[in-house]
């Protein structure tokens, strides 16, 4: 009976701290000092890109700072993306790896997550795709 009530309240304890982690949450704590670029590649069409200016850097990873994220449902199964994003420090090393489908979904660590107070800078990108693209020969 002792051994049954400690495997109830384990229990209850572990779904207890999973359900924590659907609170929303700022889930990235990133300085854009250490960052030398943004590498993305646009799922639409296959075009890939750096994102290399200190300027532009600053306001992706800003962005991302600042928005406080809502978990949602896994994106375990779920096919396509838009902006597959993966930031760099200046030792050329990966440290995040995400991909943002709108200015209100990004796909992180196996879960969709949506803002909560800012919107992300998801028309930035794509204006920077656009335009990076039309300056590409053909």
């Amino acid at each position: 009976m002792k051994l049954k009530t400690i495997l109830i309240l384990i229990l209850l304890l572990l779904v207890l701290l999973y359900s924590f982690t659907y609170v929303p949450h700022k889930l990235f704590d990133i300085k854009p000092e250490n960052v030398s670029k943004i590498h993305i590649v646009d799922g639409n069409s296959g075009f890939r890109f750096d994102i290399t200016s200190e300027e532009e850097i600053n306001r992706i990873i800003m962005n991302l700072n600042k928005v406080t994220f809502k978990k949602g449902k896994p994106s375990a199964g779920y096919l396509g993306y838009r902006f597959d994003t993966t930031i760099y420090n200046i030792e050329g090393k990966e440290i995040k790896s995400l991909i943002i489908n709108s200015s209100d979904t990004l796909r992180y660590n196996g879960f969709f997550y949506t803002p909560t107070d800012l919107p992300l800078e998801y028309d930035f990108i794509d204006a920077l795709a656009a335009e990076l693209k039309k300056d590409e020969p053909l």
